[in-house]
C-alpha cells in the first residue's frame, strides 16, 4: 500500500499585538453605561384630538389603564389619586368624586385622600360638598388636627364666623393640645371678641392645668389693660396649685407683673413667700430674679438679705450632698452668726456637730473638732451662756475615743474656760483627768504653763517629774525642767537634772541636750565643768562637729589668748588622730579645712606649714554601680581623698604618681616639638 502523504499542521498567523490607538478602560465603560441610564428621553409626541369620537377613544383607553392599575393593587393610594386628578383635569367632577369615594371605601383612614378630595371640591367652588367632606373627616378622624385647622380656616375665609365658631367648639370638646386652644383664642381676638377669648382661656386652664397656661392667661388680661383681672388670675393660680405643686415660674411671673405695675412691696412679698415655701433645690431662678429685683428697687439691707439668702441656699445644697463637708459647715455657720439670731445659730451648730466622722482615724476628725471649739466659743462670747459652754465641752470630751486618740486643745480650752470663770480647782481637775486618761506632751506642757503663770513652782516640779516618767526620752522636757530650776536659782538641782538626762539610755535628740548642758555650764562660768562635759561627750561619740565645737569653745575661753590658741590646737590634733583611726575621710577633710582656717588666723609659719602638709590630695576614680538585687548597672566616677600618710605607707601610689608625671611630661614634649616643626 502506498503511504499517504502527511498533512502539515496549520501555523496560526501572528496577530498584531501593538496597543490600540484609543484605549478604553473599565471605568470609562461603566461611566458610559451610567450616563445612558440617566439619559433624558425626548418627550413623546403630542397627540392632538380633533373630534369627540377621538376624545372618547382616548378617555376610554386612559380609564382602562387606571382601572387596570387599581385592579392590580387596590391598596396603592397613588393610583387612586392619579386617577381622580386625571378625571378632574377632564372636567369630569362627578367621575372624580366617584373615584375619591371608591378610594375612601378602600382606606378611609388615609389623611391624604381626605385632603386631596376636599381640596378638589374647594378648587371647583363646591362649598357644600367640601363642608360635608370636612364634617365627615372630623367625625371619622377627630384626632387629626389638620382636618380641624383646614375646616375652620375654610369657614373663616367664607366669612361664616358662627359656623367656624361652631367647628371650634366641636373641636374643643375633644380636648386637643394647647396650640388648638391658642388658635381658637386668636380667632376670637381677630374679631375683637375679648369676652369670648376670656371664656376660652377659662376652659383652657382647666383642661390643661399647667403653670405656663395660667401665666399666658394673666398676660392676656394684662396686655388688654385688665390689671385687676390679671392679678386675680395669678392669685387663683397660686390657690389652684396649692402648697403641693409649687413652681417658681408662676411666682417669678407674678412678681414681675407686680413690678411692672410699680408695686415693689407686693413683688417683694411674693418672692419671700415663694422662697419660704418652695424646696430650696427648685429655686435657682427664683433667687436670681429676686436678686435682680432688689438690686433695681431695694435698699442696702434688702440686697444683703437676698445675697445672704442665696448663699444659705448654696450651703444647704452642699451639706445636703455631703454632710461631712466641714468646710461648707464652717462657711454656713459664719454666715448664720453674722445675722445675729442666737437660736438659729445654735440650731445650725447642733446640726453640724451631729455629722460625726464615720472613721475612727484622727485625720478625719481634725476639721470636725473645730466645730465643737467654735460652738463653745460662740456660747461663751456671743450667747454669754456659760453653763451651756461647759455642757458643750463635756459633750465633746464624752464623744472623743480617748483610748484611740484625743485632742489636747479641747482639754486645754476647757481648763482655760474654767480659769476665766475663776474655777481654778475645776481647771486643775480637768487637766489632771486629761493626764490620767490620755497623757500627751501638749497636755503636760499646757498644765505646767498654767502652774508657772500661777507661780506654783512646787506643782510644776511634780508635773515635770510625772512628765519625765511618761516620756524619759524627751530631751526638750529635761531641758525645760533644768531651765526652770535655773530661773529659780537652784543651780545644783539644774545640774543634777542635766546629769540624769545625759545618763538616760535612750534620748530622742541627745545633741541638743548635751549642747544645752554645756551652754548651762558656760553661762555659770564653770569652764572646767564644760571641758569635762566635752570630754565625756567625746568618749561617747567622735563626730567631727563635736570636735569643732570643742575647739571653738577652747578658743573663746576667758583666758589668755596664747593659751586659748594652744588648747584649741591641741583639740584639733586630738580630733585628727581620732578621725584618722575611724577612717572617716569626709569628716577628716572637714576638720582639716577648719584647722587650716584656724592656723591662717591664729598660727605662725611653722604651724601653717604643718597643717598644709597634712592636707589630702583629691583624686577621681571609677567604681561599679550595683543595685539592690546585686546586679551591676555600670560604672560611675567618684572623688576620693589620699592623705600624705597613706601615700607614705603605700609605695604603689608613689609609683603611680610618678608614671602620671612621666606621661604628662611626654605629652608636653610632643606638643612642643610639633610647634617647632610648624614654625620651621
Amino acid at each position: 500500500m502506498e503511504a499517504k502523504p502527511q498533512k502539515m499542521p496549520k501555523v496560526a498567523k501572528v496577530k498584531n499585538k501593538a496597543p490600540a490607538e484609543i484605549q478604553i478602560t473599565a471605568e470609562q465603560l461603566l461611566r458610559e453605561a451610567k450616563e445612558r441610564d440617566l439619559e433624558i428621553l425626548p418627550p413623546p409626541p403630542k397627540q392632538k384630538i380633533s373630534d369627540p369620537a377621538e376624545l372618547a377613544d382616548y378617555q376610554l383607553r386612559r380609564r382602562k389603564q387606571f382601572e387596570d392599575n387599581i385592579r392590580k393593587n387596590r391598596a396603592f393610594v397613588s393610583n387612586w389619586i392619579k386617577y381622580a386628578q386625571w378625571e378632574e383635569s377632564q372636567k369630569e367632577i362627578q367621575r372624580a368624586r366617584s373615584v375619591w369615594e371608591r378610594a375612601l371605601d378602600v382606606d378611609h383612614r388615609n389623611i391624604t385622600i381626605w385632603l386631596k378630595y376636599t381640596e378638589m371640591e374647594m378648587r371647583n367652588r363646591q362649598v357644600n360638598h367640601a363642608r360635608n367632606l370636612w364634617d365627615r373627616a372630623v367625625t371619622i378622624l377627630p384626632r387629626v388636627n389638620q382636618f380641624w385647622y383646614k375646616y375652620t380656616y375654610m369657614e373663616e375665609m367664607l366669612e361664616n364666623i358662627p359656623g367656624a365658631r361652631a367647628v371650634f367648639e366641636r373641636w374643643m370638646e375633644w380636648q386637643p393640645d394647647e396650640q388648638a386652644w391658642q388658635t381658637y383664642i386668636n380667632f376670637e381676638l381677630r374679631f375683637k371678641e375679648i369676652d369670648r377669648a376670656r371664656q376660652i382661656y377659662e376652659k383652657f386652664v382647666i383642661t390643661h392645668p399647667e403653670v405656663k397656661h395660667w401665666i399666658k392667661y394673666a398676660k392676656f388680661e394684662e396686655n388688654h389693660g385688665f390689671i385687676h383681672s390679671a392679678r386675680q388670675i395669678f392669685e387663683r393660680a397660686v390657690q389652684f396649685f396649692g402648697d403641693d405643686h409649687l413652681d417658681e415660674k408662676l411666682y417669678i411671673a407674678f412678681a414681675r407683673f407686680e413690678e411692672n405695675q410699680k408695686e415693689h412691696d407686693r413683688s417683694r412679698v411674693i418672692y419671700k413667700y415663694a422662697l419660704d415655701h418652695i424646696p430650696k433645690d427648685q429655686t435657682r431662678e427664683l433667687y436670681k430674679a429676686y436678686t435682680i429685683h432688689e438690686k433695681k428697687f431695694g435698699d442696702r439691707s434688702g440686697i444683703e438679705e437676698v445675697i445672704v439668702s442665696k448663699r444659705k441656699f448654696q450651703y444647704e445644697q452642699e451639706i445636703q450632698q455631703n454632710p461631712i463637708n466641714y468646710d461648707a459647715w464652717f462657711d454656713y455657720l459664719r454666715l448664720v452668726e453674722g445675722e445675729g439670731d442666737m437660736d438659729i445659730t445654735r440650731e445650725t451648730y447642733e446640726r453640724a456637730i451631729a455629722n460625726i466622722p464615720p472613721s475612727k482615724q484622727k485625720q478625719y476628725w481634725r476639721r470636725y473638732i473645730y466645730l465643737w471649739i467654735n460652738y463653745a466659743i460662740f456660747e461663751e462670747l456671743e450667747s454669754k451662756d456659760y453653763e451651756r459652754t461647759r455642757q458643750v465641752y463635756r459633750a465633746c470630751l464624752e464623744l472623743l475615743p480617748h483610748k484611740i486618740f484625743t485632742f489636747s486643745k479641747i482639754w486645754l480650752f476647757f481648763a482655760q474656760f474654767e480659769i476665766r470663770q475663776k474655777n481654778l480647782t475645776t481647771a486643775r481637775k480637768i487637766l489632771g483627768m486629761s493626764i490620767g486618761m490620755c497623757p500627751r506632751d501638749k497636755l503636760f506642757r499646757g498644765y505646767i504653763e498654767l502652774e508657772i503663770q500661777l507661780r506654783e513652782f512646787d506643782r510644776c516640779r511634780k508635773l515635770y517629774e510625772k512628765f519625765l516618767e511618761f516620756g524619759p526620752e524627751n530631751c526638750v522636757t529635761w531641758m525645760k525642767f533644768a531651765e526652770l530650776e535655773t530661773l529659780l536659782g537652784d543651780i545644783e538641782r539644774a545640774r543634777a537634772i542635766y546629769e540624769l538626762a545625759i545618763n538616760q539610755p535612750r534620748l530622742d535628740m541627745p545633741e541638743l541636750l548635751w549642747k544645752a548642758y554645756i551652754d548651762f555650764e558656760i553661762a555659770q562660768d564653770e569652764t572646767e565643768n564644760a571641758r569635762q562635759i566635752y570630754e565625756r561627750l567625746l568618749d561617747r561619740t567622735s563626730h567631727v562637729k563635736v570636735w569643732l565645737s570643742y575647739a571653738k569653745f577652747e578658743l573663746n575661753n576667758q583666758t589668755e589668748d596664747e593659751l586659748n590658741v594652744i588648747l584649741a590646737r591641741r583639740v584639733f590634733e586630738k580630733a585628727n588622730e581620732a578621725l584618722k583611726s575611724s577612717f572617716e575621710k569626709e569628716a577628716r577633710v572637714l576638720l582639716l579645712e577648719n584647722w587650716r582656717e584656724f592656723e591662717n588666723t591664729h598660727g605662725d609659719d611653722s604651724s601653717k606649714e604643718n597643717i598644709n602638709t597634712k592636707m589630702p590630695r583629691r583624686i577621681k576614680k571609677r567604681q561599679k554601680v550595683i543595685d539592690e538585687d546585686g546586679i551591676e548597672q555600670g560604672w560611675e566616677e567618684v572623688f576620693d581623698y589620699i592623705f600624705p600618710e597613706d601615700e607614705a605607707s603605700r609605695p604603689n601610689l608613689k609609683l603611680l604618681a610618678a608614671a602620671k608625671n612621666w606621661k604628662k611630661k611626654a605629652v608636653d614634649d610632643t606638643e612642643n616639638s610639633d610647634k617647632e616643626m610648624g614654625t620651621t
